[in-house]
């Protein structure tokens, strides 16, 4: 047998070897495949995703005591309006308070109109009516709101009128200056705390999105 013949005949034993050598390597394959996913049984728990029917409302108990009747109330105005959710009310609120506390404090509540309740419009108009009439002007800046919280809350269910009452805290400074530019009351430096108790009103079938503020307190 020629040299050649047998080189093909070692060469195509290698190759044999090979093949055989690689079947029982991949058939091999334990400690590399992911563990078969074991079906669960139909009436398994899922404890992670299990939802509870006529559970406790998270927006509406995140923000007032659960049973209270602001929560009935707030619980209310959602099954009338399925768009209102409490925290976007409160996060409108806190801009809302900057917004109105501010513009009146410049006096510039004509911007203010369609946010005021046409008595408390006409209540921050005549106080700054008297301060022109007395040369008076504040100087006012807004730091940031410290603390925002719903204290109360009802709604009708025949006029589908809802009130929501929120006290909120907030950092300013606030300097009132005669005619002369004397400062008579107040600090552009000192910080002062202010603290205000208002109550919005909205109409939960109307279209209108906004809110009015209709009263004010400390």
């Amino acid at each position: 047998m020629n040299s050649p013949i047998i080189e093909l005949l070692v060469l195509a034993g290698i190759a044999v070897f090979l093949i055989l050598r690689l079947r029982s390597v991949l058939g091999t394959r334990e400690g590399f495949e992911k563990p078969p996913v074991q079906q669960r049984d139909q009436g398994e728990s899922r404890p992670d995703l299990e939802v509870i029917d006529g559970g406790p409302d998270r927006d509406i108990i995140d923000h007032v005591a659960e049973g209270s009747e602001a929560a009935k109330a707030l619980a209310a105005m959602k099954r009338v309006d399925p768009s209102f959710t409490v925290s976007d009310f409160v996060s409108g609120a806190r801009g809302a308070y900057e917004m109105i506390l501010m513009g009146f404090e410049r006096g510039e509540v004509e911007d203010l109109k369609p946010f005021l309740s046409d008595e408390v419009y006409e209540t921050f108009e005549e106080v700054v009516a008297s301060r022109k009439e007395q040369g008076l002007t504040i100087e006012a800046e807004f730091i940031g709101v410290r603390e925002i919280a719903i204290v109360g809350a009802s709604f009708d269910e025949n006029t589908k009128q809802a009130e929501i009452t929120v006290r909120s805290v907030a950092d300013m400074t606030s300097v009132v200056k005669d005619a002369e530019g004397q400062v008579i009351e107040g600090s552009a430096t000192a910080v002062k705390k202010q603290k205000d108790v208002w109550t919005y009103a909205h109409d939960m079938g109307s279209s209108d999105p906004n809110w009015q503020l209709v009263a004010t307190d400390e």
